[in-house]
């Protein structure tokens, strides 16, 4: 079955580097067709994006866009109406939390850092799907997606309140795949192996969690950013019209693993 995404409107929110995971669905729903639009936190990260951009089939829509201001967010939204009158997809990849309340033992987690690590990493999705319905109905449907982590559902050294925050954010897919299937709109996560990400290196000992992966996933090895991609074009496109609300785990198989 054809995972074309000729002819579609997407943003993708997340994109830091070229290691983003964010990047690489960007890269591989252009190349199977789809108009991309990219968001840049702030200037320090905008060179970054603007250089990748320049890499795509056809330059894409570059948008600032602080997922912690609405008012950012839905100028994202109103210069996508203004450009093309509808939106189909949407990629959500972006996390933060604090340094220190990633080192630190969970239960020393300062209120700001929980509400920081939440806001960014789970809110944000809400935020910016209520801002794609309405282009996604001007679309008759559409397909969002976010990233998440085993973390999620399972204590790792030094994830700590990010896990919590990826368990939001899974509660948060199957809660908006709820609301938005009347208008078909599709809400699904993946949920990747560890890759190192400019968001992987605040984790203390992620070589580590790397080599458990080599040595205990069924693959005995950890996952590429294009395989991760391409299970996200999979889900943003015709193949996984009938998929909702799911967390798609592509991590060699590990989150499958016991003692």
């Amino acid at each position: 079955m054809s995972t074309s995404l000729s002819d579609k409107i997407g943003l993708v929110v997340g994109v830091a580097n070229k290691r983003s995971i964010s990047w690489a669905i960007a890269k591989a729903a252009a190349e199977q067709g789809a108009t991309v639009v990219l968001t840049f936190q702030n200037e320090r990260l905008a060179e970054n994006v603007r250089e990748l951009a320049a890499t795509l089939p056809a330059a894409p829509l570059l948008l600032p866009c602080d997922v912690s201001d609405d008012a950012q967010i839905a100028a994202v939204f109103e210069a996508i109406d203004k450009q093309y009158g509808r939106l189909d997809f949407l990629v959500h990849g972006t996390a933060f939390a604090n340094r220190e309340d990633l080192d630190r033992p969970f239960v020393e987690t300062s209120r700001a850092g929980f509400k920081l690590a939440l806001d960014i990493s789970a809110y944000s999705l809400v935020a910016l799907s209520r801002g794609a319905v309405p282009l996604m109905e001007k679309a008759g449907g559409g397909s969002i997606l976010t990233l998440s982590y085993l973390g999620a559902q399972r204590v790792f050294t030094n994830y700590n309140v990010m896990g919590v925050a990826k368990a939001a954010l899974e509660a948060s897919v199957r809660y908006l795949a709820a609301d938005l299937g009347p208008k078909n709109i599709r809400v699904n996560a993946v949920s990747a192996g560890p890759i190192k990400t400019l968001a992987a290196a605040g984790i203390s000992g992620f070589s580590g969690i790397l080599q458990t992966y080599r040595d205990r996933a069924p693959l005995r090895r950890t996952v590429e950013t294009s395989e991760v991609a391409d299970a996200s074009v999979f889900l943003l496109g015709p193949g996984g019209r009938a998929i909702t609300g799911e967390v798609l785990m592509v991590d060699g198989g590990f989150h499958v693993t016991g003692i």
